[in-house]
């Protein structure tokens, strides 16, 4: 069994049934990895875990996998939740692939005043979850929602879900100290290249269910500052305290 090939499909997976490859996933096992027919790759659709399949080429653009043992069942990554403003292309999409591998549950774009980049495409972001959870072993995919303005969401914001915006003045709790023990659920905000308007720091700092941390003395970049937030948060609260997964 080709063990690192692995397939996400939308359709639950049941054991001896048969589930549909698209046509694009067709071409990739035939024509890409060059499997062949009867040989096995892994698939997963999110809810049920991941199981071995068995590849049926029916004609040259259509395949199914036979459905066969299940390898592993259903893990649930930590409720941390990350919003951000979205960047150039090619660094939104190194936000959204590192943040489906460090484990976000929900993934929310947010324009801020000084966002350089309003055109967000969600189906863009979600093909590249997709991706990034079949090369990450992930078993699950991220919520990942429109975009909408920072101001709204705040509005609209559950209470209940504590919110720790990333504040390049320094004015912050150091990030050890802030999720060290850090209650869930909870979701991290990354603001735009230039960081966040006066204003929207002040609206931050009156709510009571948000708070301010610092990621050290240098400022980083969106991204950079997305994947350490998220590497901070799995080291000190999230599931690399813990690893439970069953191999």
């Amino acid at each position: 069994m080709t063990s690192t090939l692995r397939l996400y499909f939308s359709q639950l997976l049941k054991c001896g049934e048969e589930a549909e490859l698209s046509e694009a996933q067709s071409h990739y096992l035939r024509n890409v990895m060059k499997l062949a027919d009867g040989e096995c790759f892994r698939g997963f659709d999110g809810v049920s875990g991941e199981y071995e399949l068995t590849l049926r080429c029916l004609s040259k653009k259509h395949c199914v996998g036979l459905v066969g043992k299940q390898l592993r069942n259903i893990v649930s990554v930590p409720d941390i939740w990350l919003l951000f403003a979205p960047v150039k292309k090619d660094q939104t999409d190194y936000i959204v692939q590192k943040a489906v591998e460090l484990g976000v549950s929900q993934l929310l774009p947010v324009i801020t005043r000084r966002t350089n980049n309003e055109r967000v495409r969600r189906d863009r972001m979600v093909a590249q979850s997709i991706e990034a959870a079949e090369q990450c072993r992930r078993l699950d995919l991220p919520v990942v929602s429109e975009a909408q303005p920072l101001e709204k969401l705040l509005q609209n914001w559950d209470t209940s879900r504590r919110l720790y915006f990333m504040d390049e003045t320094r004015n912050g709790q150091p990030v050890a100290q802030a999720f060290a023990q850090a209650p869930a659920p909870a979701a991290i905000l990354i603001g735009p290249e230039g960081g966040f308007a006066e204003d929207e720091l002040k609206l931050l700092r009156s709510l009571d269910f948000a708070q301010g941390v610092t990621l050290g003395p240098r400022i980083l970049r969106a991204e950079t500052a997305a994947a350490a937030a998220l590497s901070c948060w799995q080291a000190l609260s999230g599931d690399w305290t813990d690893y439970t997964e069953n191999k």
